[in-house]
């Protein structure tokens, strides 16, 4: 049954599957591991940007970690989960001083890495060494949850178990990169989430979730949380030369690294940080209450404009805070509800 799964899935592949991908044109370990940090939880059409300026920017491994947190953080703008950048960069500094810009080529030292799991390191491993290693990345899961009919949610302990060993039982030993790619696509443009287009997909004579008509049962789906509300003031600080305060955030964490507006939990924190600094200022405007949902909670934000009348002694520009004014080039990360209130400011 695997030889027949894998020469069906196959088979389709040389015919539909994709091929002119930017990652695809020239698989090396350093591309191949960059556009799979940036899929995780984000799809193609929306990296294919990121990634073609990242690569611009950082051709290599060496100029990665040559660059700074904030170079990084710059080009990440936007493209959201933040951890995936700073693990990269740590990534990259490791491999760069401590494996001599070479990755390494076992699975167990690959996934050690930051921000590189099992279904990565295999990615890596497989399509930019031409190692016989399986991937299990969420596109890989529907397909063989779908085929097998396997029962409860993917992200369950045992679950994952019998998916890895379905997968390792599936990937032939030869034409690896070519299995996992094709997998990833049929997971991605044929096994969907919603509305699955079975009579195009390869695999429907042997897919028991089809011949059942169960698909849509499965993957299982983790039930859903309300997500909790939490509240923030973002002070919009203007000096007299029409500069706005903005403030690194700490390394790790919702937009670590970041720079923002100064953030407090309520109004009467903001305006007792104003006075201990001893601010002499007059109120421009308070904005509208705004929201960003992350994956985990939504944050309601108010912004507050606040003009400065007379400089104070406790505020100077630091590597943790800096004096923006519009149209200023940044070389930074900055936290897109941030950027657009920046772009809505008259300066």
């Amino acid at each position: 049954m695997s030889q027949q799964f894998s020469e069906l899935l196959l088979n389709w592949f040389d015919e539909h599957g994709r091929k002119d991908l930017p990652w695809q044109l020239d698989p090396t370990p350093y591309r191949v591991w960059l556009s799979e940090i940036m899929l995780q939880q984000t799809q193609v059409k929306t990296v294919i940007p990121y990634y073609q300026k990242f690569t611009q920017h950082f051709p290599n491994i060496e100029k990665l970690a040559q660059a700074s947190l904030d170079q990084v953080l710059h080009l990440w703008t936007g493209l959201g989960y933040y951890a995936r950048a700073r693990n990269l960069h740590k990534t990259a500094i490791i491999i760069s001083q401590q494996c001599n810009g070479i990755f390494p080529d076992t699975l167990e030292q690959m996934s050690q890495l930051p921000g590189i799991g099992r279904s990565t390191a295999g990615a890596i491993l497989s399509l930019g060494m031409g190692q016989n290693t399986s991937i299990l990345d969420g596109n890989c899961k529907r397909v063989y949850c779908r085929y097998a009919v396997i029962d409860g949610v993917p992200t369950n302990t045992q679950v994952q178990k019998k998916l890895w060993d379905l997968a390792e039982q599936l990937t032939p030993p030869k034409n690896t990169a070519k299995f996992n790619q094709a997998i990833m696509d049929l997971g991605a443009t044929i096994c969907l989430r919603s509305n699955p287009k079975c009579e195009q997909c390869p695999i429907v004579p042997i897919c028991l979730a089809r011949q059942n008509h169960t698909t849509h049962l499965y993957p299982e789906k983790k039930k859903s949380k309300r997500l909790p509300k939490k509240s923030a003031f973002f002070l919009i600080l203007r000096n007299h030369n029409q500069e706005i305060m903005l403030e690194k955030r700490p390394p790790s964490g919702i937009w670590g690294g970041l720079w923002c507006f100064p953030q407090f939990e309520n109004s009467d924190e903001m305006y007792g940080w104003l006075e201990e600094k001893t601010i002499q200022y007059s109120l421009v405007k308070t904005w509208p209450e705004q929201v960003h949902t992350f994956s985990h909670y939504k944050l309601f934000y108010q912004p507050v404009e606040i003009k400065i009348i007379q400089p104070p002694l406790k505020i100077a520009e630091s590597n943790d805070n800096l004096w923006y004014k519009s149209g200023q080039s940044l070389q930074l990360g900055i936290a897109t509800p941030i950027k657009n209130i920046l772009k809505q400011l008259s300066f």
